[in-house]
């Protein structure tokens, strides 16, 4: 089965960084996040990758290009053109479509434009920027036995504030954020159909969180998966500096390599 990753998005909420680079190439503990989601998928036996690219996507393809160029110590003879020897163990056994879908075309029709390179099977389908523990596994077998055409994870999102406990007029603690009580909302790592691809089009502006939802769940056909361990998108500076200081204290959940 294959793993369809949404890669080409502007990310502009993210800041300055993605005036050089798209959002999927800002790096955690000196590696993409991209890369850090595809490791993950790795780990469960899936290894075979299509990119959505858009904005700044040849960087994407760049680096998967020159993988062991930017990941290895290198030796260059130059008496060829060129002889190079990489050293290092091969570490990724990746097959990777670096599919070109437009600038700014919308998910729905990121996702309909690959449909040729999915073989008419089902596929997973996450987003370049977001990172779990979400067991793989067990979401692949509640989609199997769902019937449905499509399977999202749903995550409950982090409040905004702290919490402060009082007694009265007393403050007694602070606690860290909580979850949103009873809210679930969207967390990407789904498990699709062929079929899902009767819900799309290839207009740059259809939007699979929309109307593709929308119909779907119409007709009894989106299931969920609840997901209550850890998840975090990097959608903002200040997450990427907690992704990236729960990788410098080794307490990144999603790194089960």
């Amino acid at each position: 089965m294959k793993v369809v990753i949404l890669a080409g998005g502007r990310g502009s909420r993210i800041g300055d960084e993605t005036n050089i680079i798209p959002k999927p190439m800002i790096e955690v503990g000196g590696r993409p996040i991209i890369w850090h989601i595809m490791k993950y998928y790795t780990c469960f036996g899936f290894d075979e990758f299509i990119v959505c690219l858009g904005y700044k996507g040849y960087t994407i393809k760049e680096y998967f290009l020159n993988y062991y160029v930017h990941n290895y110590d290198v030796t260059v003879r130059t008496s060829s053109c060129p002889d190079l020897t990489y050293h290092g163990k091969q570490e990724q056994p990746w097959t990777i479509t670096l599919a070109e879908t437009g600038l700014d075309n919308q998910t729905g029709s990121r996702i309909k434009q690959i449909q040729k390179y999915t073989n008419n099977e089902p596929f997973m389908l996450t987003y370049g920027d977001g990172v779990s523990n979400v067991d793989i596994k067990d979401l692949l077998d509640t989609h199997k036995k769902s019937g449905k055409t499509l399977t999202m994870t749903l995550i409950q999102p982090t409040g905004r504030f702290g919490i402060v406990e009082t007694d009265g007029s007393e403050v007694l603690a602070f606690k860290e954020k909580s979850y949103e009580k009873d809210t679930w909302v969207n967390g990407g790592f789904m498990v699709c159909q062929p079929e899902v691809f009767d819900y799309l089009d290839d207009d740059m502006h259809c939007v699979l969180e929309r109307n593709p939802f929308e119909r779907l769940a119409a007709d009894k056909k989106l299931g969920s998966y609840k997901h209550t361990g850890f998840w975090e998108c990097m959608d903002t500076p200040r997450d990427k500096e907690i992704l990236c200081r729960l990788w410098e204290q080794g307490r990144a959940d999603w790194k089960i390599w």
